[in-house]
């Protein structure tokens, strides 16, 4: 296992890269699939990881709790060296139940990965939707434009539990969603993700 800390070059306001997955459930699915929504999590994980396997729960409640965020697995890792990571095992964690987010696809060619900077699993980015109506909005929130994008508004780990057996005392991600969906702007400092490094195919 090699550790290694999220260290993307998006940074703040930048629009999130397209893309066209295959899911699990069958369906492809690109950034428009989400865009009745006012947030996407987008979460660069896998199956065999233990830091990624520490925080299924976690993104699990995350999916189910927040009706106007999509929380979207994206497993890169090269399956033929890590079987575990294979699309079928991916349909097996989700059919017992170990993963329920709202989409978890299968970036083959990982592509993807590479688009968003990811570079260990988990590695959490969330994105606004700048178009979608709020139910709140702050007199101080960032003025939003109408272009329908997707733009990076937080990019660092998921909770301050570093080691997949602590326990969190704060959950980071859900104090940035709940701030996106106030209105408001996400004043967290991006401390990085950590967990085992996106296992790339040989070139």
């Amino acid at each position: 296992m090699v550790l290694k800390e999220s260290e993307s070059e998006l940074e703040a306001g930048d629009v999130a890269p397209d893309f066209e997955l295959e899911g699990v459930d069958g369906e492809t699915y690109t950034l428009a699939s989400f865009g009745d929504d006012e947030a996407l999590l987008v979460v660069f994980t896998c199956n065999h990881c233990p830091y990624a396997q520490a925080k299924f729960e976690l993104l699990n409640e995350l999916a189910d709790e927040y009706d106007d965020v999509s929380v979207v697995g994206i497993n890169a890792n090269d399956a033929a060296e890590y079987p575990d990571d294979s699309f079928e095992k991916m349909r097996e964690f989700v059919a017992d139940g170990r993963v329920d987010y709202d989409a978890y696809l299968r970036d083959e060619s990982q592509d993807v990965a590479r688009a968003y900077g990811a570079v260990c699993t988990p590695d959490p980015f969330l994105f606004e939707n700048s178009a979608a109506p709020r139910a709140a909005e702050s007199p101080a929130a960032t003025p939003r434009d109408d272009d329908g994008e997707f733009r990076l508004v937080y990019h660092g780990r998921l909770d301050d539990a570093p080691n997949p057996d602590d326990e969190p005392s704060r959950v980071h991600i859900r104090d940035a969603i709940d701030a996106v969906l106030a209105g408001e702007a996400v004043d967290l400092e991006w401390e990085p993700s950590r967990g085992c490094s996106i296992k790339w195919r040989a070139e």
